[in-house]
């Protein structure tokens, strides 16, 4: 497949997927496993369709933000029509809210918005989303961080966007290895227990379930500095100025509380206990240029080009193979997903690993090739598994272009493109 015809390939799948409702239109992560708008699927989403239908990207963002909440939270679900035979249909009782979820996935937003403007720099666009930009990672800062940390703290797994990951298996009260549906039985039950609490984070909700994860607060600290770079375009100095504060903290914080000799680990609780579950989470810094230039080469170095860790033949998977959890066909606990080679090749771009991120990015064009736009793919062989017709594929576009945009520049060049 060469470059024209992997493009006309996510133009189709984009196509398909897209589905209006009234003047609302969204695309659908796979229309068989997930008929619904998913919040970071449709930034990922956003990011894609910019390439090549800059208006959709747009409305695919505007339709993201109707249903936000009055505290600002953005639902990670909403169900435009319902879907009695979808997969995660039953959800949508167990919510308490009508026609959305009362969770939320990683805060991606601000970085789609940004992207979208950087292709027609249409200001107009940027005023249209700030209001939700802003209350969103208002509500993010305030009612995540109860008490003044500087760490977003999620109450349930589903809101890392990784399931099942074993990263959270300790805050479930789960062994290393078990099925997925004991996994599924357990954060059913943690929804129940929010329903119960009216869904109130700081309050009642971190007696559950109250981790900080890395990706979560790396991802955060890239869209902080994305919503300070929006507010300035806006002339909005001291938002700017503060939401970029903000990231700084967030920044502080993580590398205070989650790292140790080189890896970052997610925490739980108020001491700040770590998760030693080694995922891709440890990589996920490198999005947000968290680590040192020589922490990170020691990340790539020891862990992303370890053959007993994340480097396997067909990418990075989510659990390190060597992890007594791993397990190549467990869902978020070993295969490879699209999103998180996309992750960690932009991290790659931002220290200037250009010869690793082309590693990931061939990879992840090995697998389209081989087994299509799948929802998640073996480590070892490539196969696909899960959803069909998987729109995270179709970041591989992404990947791409960027790919062709930081050929031969310098690392200090690369830092000034993504300002």
């Amino acid at each position: 497949m060469d470059d024209a015809q992997l493009k006309d390939a996510v133009v189709a799948l984009m196509r398909e997927n897209r589905r209006q409702k009234d003047s609302h239109i969204y695309t659908l992560p796979s229309p068989q496993t997930y008929p619904y708008q998913w919040f970071w699927d449709s930034c990922f989403h956003a990011i894609i369709l910019s390439h090549f239908d800059i208006e959709i990207a747009k409305e695919e963002m505007i339709s993201l933000t109707i249903r936000q909440f009055e505290n600002g939270m953005i639902p990670h679900m909403i169900y435009w029509e319902r879907n009695h035979d979808a997969e995660h249909d039953e959800f949508n009782v167990a919510w308490g809210k009508d026609g959305t979820s009362t969770l939320i996935q990683p805060p991606m937003l601000a970085y789609a918005v940004w992207h979208i403007y950087q292709r027609d720099q249409d200001v107009a666009f940027l005023e249209r989303m700030y209001s939700p930009l802003f209350h969103f990672y208002r509500y993010l800062l305030n009612e995540r961080d109860p008490y003044g940390k500087h760490l977003i703290g999620i109450i349930n797994p589903d809101e890392s966007g990784e399931d099942n990951s074993s990263r959270f298996d300790s805050a479930l009260d789960l062994p290393p290895v078990h099925t997925i549906y004991e996994n599924h039985k357990r954060r059913l039950a943690l929804v129940e227990e929010n329903r119960v609490c009216n869904f109130d984070a700081p309050f009642c909700m971190k007696n559950f379930f109250w981790v900080k994860d890395v990706p979560f607060n790396a991802i955060t600290v890239e869209n902080l500095r994305a919503v300070s770079r929006i507010a300035a375009k806006l002339n909005r100095g001291d938002d700017a100025a503060y939401f970029n504060e903000q990231a700084d903290l967030v920044r502080s914080a993580m590398r205070s509380h989650m790292l140790e000799n080189g890896v970052y680990w997610s925490t739980r609780g108020e001491q700040f206990e770590k998760i030693k579950v080694l995922t891709w989470a440890t990589l996920a810094p490198l999005f947000a240029r968290i680590p040192t230039h020589e922490e990170a080469r020691a990340l790539v170095q020891e862990h992303l080009q370890n053959e007993k860790e994340f480097n396997t033949p067909f990418g990075i998977p989510t659990v390190a193979a060597n992890d007594l959890s791993f397990d190549p066909q467990g869902f978020w606990r070993g295969p490879v997903w699209i999103a998180v080679n996309w992750f960690v090749f932009n991290g790659l771009l931002n220290y200037g690993f250009t010869e690793e991120a082309d590693k990931v990015y061939l990879d992840s064009r090995r697998l389209l090739e081989k087994s299509g736009f799948r929802e998640q793919f073996h480590p070892f062989t490539g196969d696909g598994y899960g959803a069909k017709q998987f729109t995270w594929g179709a970041l591989v576009l992404d990947m791409m272009e960027r790919q062709k945009q930081h050929v031969h520049l310098t690392p200090k060049q690369q830092m000034e493109l993504q300002n």
